[in-house]
């Protein structure tokens, strides 16, 4: 697989941006911009974000507390200091008690560490969320390897969840399912 091929395939899948924030071993805060963060788990509650494994974030988020600050809108300069490109602006750091978050963020969420695991290049840090922070601010995305801003809504359906799932969904577990035959030709 090209791997020039299969980034630019990945950049099709729009994310939202993150700064991945934490104390160094010296106590010192760091930082790192990162679009790979998914929601793993609502029990218990359970986060993951993927560094490459060669960052200095990398070797700091072992078995160390972090924060996922969810970048608002009018925040792609605290993305761009965070990737590599410092700003003479000041850091809107907050601190606290695990780790330091950002201000002015869409939202925050403060974990403790859970698990790192292999992911080829990238290390994969789970995090079990101790405290969140929201605001109703809009947030900064990312595609095709470009900033965007949300849109408008397309519909008013609001998403309650997977309705695959037999204790939430249109089935419950009783349900029983028989294959249908296949049509011949």
């Amino acid at each position: 697989m090209d791997p020039r091929t299969l980034r630019s395939t990945f950049g099709r899948f729009a994310t939202g941006v993150t700064v991945i924030t934490c104390r160094t071993q010296d106590g010192h805060y760091h930082g790192a911009t990162v679009t790979a963060f998914t929601p793993i788990s609502l029990q218990p509650p359970l986060v993951q974000v993927a560094l490459t494994r060669t960052t200095k974030a990398a070797g700091h988020l072992e078995g160390a507390s972090f924060a996922v600050n969810v970048l608002a809108a009018d925040q792609v300069d605290v993305a761009m200091h965070f990737a590599g490109r410092p700003s003479p602006d000041p850091l809107p750091w907050v601190d606290g008690p695990s780790a330091p978050a950002l201000a002015g963020t869409a939202a925050s969420i403060i974990c403790d560490p859970w698990r790192a695991d292999d992911g080829g290049d990238h290390v994969l840090f789970l995090g079990e969320c101790v405290e969140v922070r929201t605001t109703d601010r809009a947030p900064l995305l990312f595609h095709d390897s470009a900033f965007h801003h949300i849109g408008q809504r397309t519909s008013d359906t609001v998403w309650l969840g997977c309705q695959d799932d037999p204790h939430a969904g249109w089935f419950d577990a009783t349900a029983r399912f028989h294959p249908v035959p296949a049509r011949s030709s």
